[in-house]
């Protein structure tokens, strides 16, 4: 029996791998050809390749935090740092709650953990139309007291070029946090003064990223839509309302082989160590309430 089961899902010329271990996305083509980069077998996983960051993405900082007064402690489980990363529920056993050729949804009930006793239903639907891919997530405060909760995603994206160096980005975010050993300060810079205007097109160069952008410019549809471009391809990330922070990483922290090869564009509903600045999207959540979020993915 295969206790890591991958399913796949196929529309028009695009196909999806995606497993109920994390609810991760394994790999995304459209015509063959690699638009999110994957993986089989959850051991062959790099750099939280596809993974589903949930009740936070990103850093807390010290592993800290204050919940309505109470402080609590995570695990400071970051390689790179005394922090904590990207939530709870990366290796999680979800449950396949619906299936077709090309849709699936999967759900977990996450019990709450040591520093985070928040119980919370946990719901993501991936569905794959002619026109692309998109990923719906709802998050349920299941527990008796109010909770702080946000949603991540970490894909890494192509266009088929050897490294991200010579490809095209297009970031419509007019704002960055400052970040010290990968933690914000609290300072908020333009894009411009932080050397990471991408507002308009242009090549990413030499450029490393490992940012958290924000205030978005939203297209007429309400959606904001993060662009890479190169060989002839062009691969959108869009990202709904609830969705009004972005990582982009261009993987230094990679294997040599996979390092500046996919750039990361992370969809997050909030900031980077946000637990800890809740004014950066952090949502409460009463008991039995729920919110949600879709982003997704075309391609040219």
């Amino acid at each position: 029996m295969n206790d890591d089961p991958e399913l796949i899902l196929c529309a028009g010329a695009w196909e999806a791998r995606v497993a109920p271990c994390g609810a991760g996305l394994r790999g995304l083509t459209k015509d063959g050809l690699p638009v999110a980069t994957g993986y089989t077998g959850i051991e062959n996983k790099l750099g939280s390749q596809g993974d589903l960051l949930v009740p936070f993405p990103g850093r807390i900082g010290g592993a800290h935090y204050t919940w309505d007064g109470t402080p609590h402690t995570l695990e400071a489980n970051d390689k790179d740092g005394p922090n904590a990363i990207h939530g709870f529920v990366r290796t999680a056993p979800f449950q396949v709650t619906e299936q077709s050729e090309t849709s699936a949804t999967f759900a977990y009930d996450f019990a709450g953990t040591d520093g985070y006793p928040f119980p919370l239903a946990v719901t993501l639907t991936y569905a794959l139309r002619e026109s692309g891919l998109s990923c719906t997530l709802i998050l349920t405060n299941t527990g008796s007291v109010a909770c702080p909760v946000a949603g991540g995603f970490h894909p890494y994206f192509t266009v088929g070029s050897a490294l991200v160096d010579v490809d095209t980005l297009t970031v419509p975010f007019h704002e960055v946090l400052e970040m010290v050993q990968f933690i914000p300060t609290g300072t908020v810079f333009s894009v411009a003064e932080a050397g990471v205007d991408f507002r308009q097109p242009r090549p990413i160069g030499a450029q490393v990223l490992n940012h958290c952008f924000l205030s978005p410019q939203r297209d007429a549809d309400g959606l904001c839509r993060v662009s890479l471009a190169g060989n002839g391809r062009t691969v959108t990330v869009w990202m709904d309302e609830a969705f009004d922070y972005v990582v982009l990483y261009t993987g230094e922290n990679m294997p040599p082989k996979e390092r500046r090869a996919s750039l990361a564009i992370e969809p997050m509903s909030c900031g980077s160590d946000a637990f800890n600045h809740p004014e950066w999207g952090l949502t409460r959540l009463e008991p039995g309430q729920s919110t949600q979020g879709t982003w997704g993915v075309t391609a040219a």
